[in-house]
C-alpha cells in the first residue's frame, strides 16, 4: 500500500467514522493503519510487524485468521442453510445453544443469542427482571459491561456513564471485592441481579480476592437475587479455564459470553441460564417474543461460535495459557517488579496486568507517590503503549484504568513471543526511571506531532 491509499483510508474513517479517534491517534504518533493479521502479528500498511498483545481487546483469542474458524465459515457457507431463520428452528442456533449448555458443565443450558457482549448483558437484565419481578441492579465499581444504553446503567465508570445519564434507577455500586459492602447493598436493594466480572477485565485485570466470589453467591441466594458473571472478556480460555468462574467453583444464574465467542471474525454472544429462570422469564404464549434481534442465532456466527467452543476447550490449549501466562507474570515481576514507578504485576492465565504508580516503599516513595500517580494515570500508560508499539508490540492500558497496562494476546502465544514481551516493557520502562523523563519525552513527542499536524508514522 503507497502513502497516498493509506492517507485516503485514514482520511475517509476521520470524515466518514470517527474524527476524534483519528485526532486522538495522532497526539503521540500512535497512529498506524493495519491492513493484515496472520496468527499472533499484525501487520501495517508500510509492511512493518507487530506482535499482538491486545488481540482485539480479548476477542482473537485464537490469533488471526485462525484456520479452523475459515473452515467452519466455509463449510457453512457450502451448507447453503438459511443465514437467517427465525420462522422455525435454525440447524445452526440449535447447535450453538446445545454446545453453550455443554460447555458451562452446569445447569446452564438455555441460550439468549445475540451478537455483542453488551447485548449478551442487557439480556441478562431483562431476564432477571422478567423473572425475578424487581427493578433494581448491583454492579462494581471497575466493572464494564459495554456501552448501549441499558447497560450503561450497571457501568462502573462515571466518566463513561454520565453523559448519558439519567440511566435505570435503582442501580447501586458496590467496590469490587468487598463482601461487607456487597451484603449492605443486597440486603437494602433487594435487586433483580448482581453483575459481576470474576476478573476486572477494563478496571485493570484486577482478580477477586479468595473466596470473594463464593460469598457472592451465598448471599445472592440468601435475597433471592440472580448471580449474573459478565464472561465477554474472561470466558473461552482466557484466564485458563474454558470459563473463569471454574476457577472458583461458583456457578452463575447467568452466564455472558461474547467477544472471543465469535473468534475476532462475526459478532456473536449470549447469555446462558437455567431452564427454570428461562421459563419463568419467558415461557409464556405472551412473552415468547418480547426478546430477540434479527440477527440473534444467524448461521455463520453459530458456526463459528460452535467451533471456537470446540478449539479453546482442548487441554492443550489451556494449558498453553496456563503455562505461558505464569511465564509472562514471572518474566514480568521479575524484570519491573522492583521498577520505582512500578506499583504491581499480575494477572489469571493470559490477562496480565503491570500497574503503573509508587509502590510506597519508603518514605522518599511515598512523599512523591502524588506526583507518580497522577503522571502514572494521565502520561506513563498511553506513553508506554506507543514505546511498544514502536518496538513491535501492540498493547493498550485498561480503559478505566490508564495506568494499567492490560496484556491480552491471543491464546495461542509461544514463549518467545512471552519473552518478547517482557523484555519490551522492561527495556522501555528502564529508559522512565522517574516521572521527569515520562514527561520531557512525551512533551517533545506532542509538540512534534502538532508540527507533523497528528500524522500517521
Amino acid at each position: 500500500m503507497n502513502d497516498e491509499d493509506e492517507r485516503a483510508i485514514v482520511d475517509r474513517y476521520g470524515r466518514h467514522v470517527s474524527p476524534t479517534f483519528v485526532r486522538l491517534l495522532g497526539v503521540l504518533g500512535f497512529g498506524r493503519v493495519f491492513v493484515r493479521g496472520e496468527g499472533v502479528y499484525l501487520f501495517d500498511s508500510r509492511g512493518r510487524r507487530y506482535l499482538d498483545a491486545l488481540a482485539g481487546f480479548g476477542s482473537a483469542n485464537l490469533g488471526h485468521d485462525p484456520p479452523a474458524l475459515s473452515a467452519a465459515i466455509v463449510a457453512q457457507l457450502a451448507a447453503k442453510e438459511p443465514g437467517i431463520l427465525h420462522v422455525g428452528p435454525s440447524a445452526s442456533a440449535a447447535r450453538l445453544g446445545e454446545a453453550l449448555g455443554r460447555a458451562t458443565r452446569s445447569n446452564l443450558e438455555v441460550s439468549l443469542l445475540a451478537l455483542s457482549g453488551a447485548e449478551a448483558v442487557d439480556s441478562a437484565m431483562k431476564l432477571a427482571r422478567a423473572a425475578t419481578g424487581r427493578r433494581g441492579f448491583v454492579s462494581c465499581e471497575g466493572g464494564y459491561h459495554g456501552l448501549d444504553l441499558g447497560v450503561l446503567s450497571v457501568m462502573g465508570n462515571k466518566r463513561i456513564r454520565s453523559p448519558f445519564e439519567p440511566l435505570l434507577e435503582h442501580c447501586a455500586r458496590v467496590p469490587f471485592g468487598d463482601a461487607h459492602a456487597l451484603e449492605r447493598a443486597l440486603s437494602s436493594q433487594e435487586p433483580a441481579a448482581l453483575i459481576i466480572e470474576p476478573v476486572l477485565g477494563e478496571g485493570g485485570a484486577v482478580l477477586a480476592p479468595a473466596g470473594y466470589l463464593q460469598r457472592a453467591r451465598e448471599l445472592c441466594d440468601r435475597h433471592g437475587t440472580l448471580l449474573v458473571f459478565d464472561e465477554v472478556q474472561t470466558g473461552l480460555g482466557r484466564t485458563g479455564t474454558l470459563f473463569a468462574f471454574e476457577r472458583d467453583g461458583v456457578v452463575p444464574d447467568v452466564l455472558a459470553v461474547g467477544k472471543a465467542l465469535g473468534g475476532g471474525l462475526v459478532p456473536v454472544s449470549a447469555a446462558v441460564t437455567t431452564r427454570a429462570l428461562y421459563e419463568k422469564a419467558f415461557g409464556s404464549m405472551d412473552r415468547f417474543d418480547v426478546h430477540g434481534s434479527t440477527y440473534a442465532g444467524y448461521a455463520i456466527g453459530s458456526a463459528v461460535a460452535c467451533a471456537m467452543l470446540d478449539q479453546c476447550a482442548k487441554p492443550r490449549l489451556l494449558e498453553n495459557v496456563c503455562a505461558n501466562g505464569a511465564a509472562l507474570v514471572e518474566g514480568l515481576s521479575a524484570r519491573v517488579g522492583a521498577h520505582p514507578m512500578v506499583r504491581s504485576v499480575r494477572g489469571a492465565g493470559l490477562m496480565v496486568a503491570v500497574e503503573l504508580g509508587s509502590p510506597r516503599e519508603g518514605l522518599w516513595q511515598k512523599l512523591t507517590a502524588p506526583l507518580v500517580d497522577t503522571v502514572a494515570e494521565k502520561v506513563l500508560g498511553q506513553w508506554l503503549c506507543v514505546k511498544l508499539l514502536e518496538a513491535g508490540v501492540v498493547a493498550q492500558p485498561a480503559t478505566q484504568r490508564w495506568n494499567v497496562l492490560k496484556l491480552t494476546p491471543p491464546l495461542t502465544l509461544e514463549r518467545e513471543h512471552v519473552e518478547t514481551l517482557v523484555d519490551c516493557v522492561g527495556g522501555i520502562l528502564d529508559d522512565y526511571p522517574d516521572p521527569a523523563r515520562v514527561l520531557r519525552d512525551a512533551g517533545l513527542r506532542v509538540g512534534e506531532q502538532v508540527l507533523r499536524g497528528g500524522a500517521f508514522r
